[in-house]
């Protein structure tokens, strides 16, 4: 195997690329989307702010906001030829750094979300239904922070969780 080059995502940013990259950020009421492809090995991971843009916008997708972060990584994977559905989906993120941990599943309940993590991890859960990913797994919610590592030629992901009430969902099988 070659040697792994680190790339440390900051909000707004998303990368996507091949088996030697191992990307990392920081989450604490943002939300990071990891995609993988396990026969390419192949994959991305974008790091947003808030759900949508409220305002005008100059017609560049801009990572802070998760429609654009997910547009952008679906543009980076249709040039590689390849569909939303070959690649496996994970959520996280969403905590609330104030540390009040959130009331209910986000994604279940029919109330309405009042709080930035609410809104992103309904926004992301979303996002990512509607693209077509395989969604995998999900950590997210709870009062604390999160430190990821993606590793693309695995398409593991390394968790460090600081706090407590994480919602930790699963794939249906």
């Amino acid at each position: 195997m070659n040697a792994q080059r680190e790339i440390f995502l900051q909000p707004g940013d998303w990368h996507f690329g091949g088996p030697d990259l191992v990307l990392r950020t920081l989450l604490g009421s943002c939300i990071a989307v990891t995609l993988w492809h396990p026969q390419t090995h192949t994959g991305g991971m974008c790091h947003f702010l808030l759900p949508r843009r409220f305002g005008a916008s100059d017609g560049r997708l801009d990572g802070r906001y998760g429609e654009e972060a997910i547009a952008s990584l679906l543009r980076a994977l249709q040039q590689q030829g390849r569909r939303a559905r070959e690649f496996h989906c994970k959520i996280f993120g969403g905590g609330n750094m104030f540390g009040r941990p959130l009331n209910k599943d986000p994604v279940a309940s029919n109330e309405q979300c009042t709080d930035v993590p609410c809104r992103n991890i309904r926004a992301a859960s979303t996002l990512v239904r509607d693209a077509g990913f395989d969604l995998q797994g999900v950590h997210v919610g709870g009062a604390g922070h999160r430190n990821l590592s993606f590793y693309l030629h695995s398409g593991e992901v390394l968790l460090r969780f600081v706090g407590n009430d994480a919602q930790i969902w699963r794939k249906p099988q």
